[in-house]
């Protein structure tokens, strides 16, 4: 008599079934960030084979269970069917000291089977090892991959979780159960980009805003071409970035949603996807000049040291984030060929580090509110609020007084017709800038006060009437 199929023992997939992201690659990330020069040992570990390139991995890394994103909809199934009775079985490609390390954190399954250092437990080795595990006898198997695609043909009942629509149309079993439809890879890789901080790199263009030659077709051209190349490479450090803080993102309240943390995404398109778009902002930038690219190198490698490690250190990290800021507005001015003057460079070093520090005030503030006493991956601490909060506002106002230096120099005094209206400026910015602070202390401020500064309606319009006093000035 022939068995239900919700009667059939269920063999479950690990990576990208029942946990939404790879141990592998999990694993290769830890021991980078313990130390980059290892990448030399995983290259030649996988040249001899990835079931031993995984046995290595384990060997020397072990990854935080209780923090990896999993599939809620297939667990809350699988405890389900553990109730009833139901026969569940852990079978996965990861090694077999990983594996046991998530089946001692789940207490869900019969039995925990993963890959040795020799012999890889994937697609048709997976399917010959189920089959000799069950005598040929009928199975239910849940799996996410294409890998997957000969144990469903073999299985009775096939359960997919996470896959595209395509996946989806060439499962031939004779029973389907869906679990969490992927959505489009596309649009998933273009939120991971962050399109909406690439309002940050409009900062490229206030060199030919203030050289007043914003009329000149070929300068606005090369601006706007300097302007892409820089949102093609930061949005390769934010994949950088997100990689390497997998760990702390996933603790977080609101980073834990990007798209690595949180599994929607998968680690090997952001191990390819970043170095590409470095690439493109790379080949756009040749067609600018020279200098230009050597300013984009030095952001992109002051960007990675920043997110491997300087952003760990206290003030280093908000030091580096304010020249990260300024070397955008040098960028900009290498792409027109106009000298940045001294004046432009020591006002926006001041302003953006006291934007930074408001950054780290807010974080610090919110850990606070939830009964911690430090902010995850960051060098501060509850005791550093009032030290950063006095820090920031002088900053602030180092910024202020860098302005009002500079529309009293002689040499600005000569590029506009009447420098008199800049000074009315001076009062939006201090409106701005106190506005902010104050929303950062009553915690009505999200973690970043520049796209605050740059998406909140007030500060547009104090944005809009600045542009307005420069072009009555000129």
């Amino acid at each position: 008599m022939k068995k239900s199929v919700s009667n059939l023992p269920l063999y479950v997939d690990l990576d990208g079934t029942l946990i939404k992201s790879d141990l592998m690659f999990e694993s290769v990330l830890i021991l980078l960030k313990q130390n980059p020069f290892l990448i030399i040992a995983v290259f030649f570990w996988l040249l001899r084979s990835s079931a031993y390139l995984k046995a290595e991995l384990a060997k020397r890394v072990e990854v935080s269970i209780a923090n990896l994103p999993v599939n809620e909809e297939l667990l809350l199934f699988l405890k389900e069917e553990k109730k009833r009775g139901r026969k569940l079985i852990l079978i996965s490609a990861a090694n077999q000291k990983v594996v046991d390390h998530v089946n001692s954190h789940f207490k869900l399954f019969n039995v925990a089977i993963g890959s040795s250092s020799t012999h890889n437990l994937k697609a048709q080795n997976k399917l010959d090892r189920i089959i000799l595990l069950t005598g040929g006898e009928e199975f239910s198997y849940a799996g996410n991959s294409h890998a997957d695609l000969p144990i469903w043909k073999e299985a009775s009942e096939a359960l997919l979780v996470n896959c595209s629509e395509q996946l989806t149309s060439r499962v031939n079993a004779k029973n389907t159960r869906i679990f969490d439809a992927a959505q489009p890879f596309a649009k998933k890789l273009f939120q991971a980009m962050r399109p909406h901080q690439w309002m940050k790199n409009f900062l490229v263009f206030v060199p030919l805003v203030l050289s007043h030659q914003v009329d000149q077709a070929n300068l606005l051209l090369n601006s706007g071409v300097a302007y892409i190349g820089f949102c093609f490479c930061a949005s390769s450090i934010y994949f950088l970035n997100d990689l390497f803080d997998l760990n702390a993102d996933r603790k977080h309240q609101t980073k834990r949603d990007r798209a690595f943390a949180s599994g929607e995404l998968s680690l090997l398109a952001g191990f390819f996807t970043g170095p590409t778009l470095f690439l493109l902002a790379l080949l756009i930038a040749l067609s600018l000049p020279k200098s230009f690219v050597l300013i984009l190198l030095l952001y992109w490698l002051l960007a990675c040291l920043y997110s491997y490690l300087l952003k760990r250190l206290f003030l280093i990290d908000v030091l580096t984030l304010a020249t990260l800021y300024t070397l955008r507005i040098v960028a900009g001015g290498a792409a027109i060929a106009v000298e940045t003057t001294v004046w432009l460079l020591a006002f926006s070093f001041f302003l953006f580090l006291g934007l930074a520090l408001v950054k780290r005030v807010t974080e610090l503030l919110n850990v606070i509110s939830q009964g911690k006493n430090n902010v995850e991956g960051r060098a501060y601490r509850d005791n550093h609020l009032s030290l950063l909060s006095w820090t920031g506002i002088a900053c602030s106002a180092a910024a202020i007084f860098v302005f009002i230096l500079y529309i009293t120099a002689p040499e600005t005094t000569n590029l506009y017709s009447t420098p008199i209206v800049l000074w009315l400026i001076c009062p939006l910015l201090v409106f701005l800038l106190c506005r902010i602070w104050q929303f950062a202390h009553a915690q009505k401020l999200e973690e970043d006060p520049v796209l605050f500064a740059l998406t909140d309606k007030t500060g547009q319009v104090v944005t809009i009437a600045c542009g307005i006093l420069i072009w009555i000035a000129v």
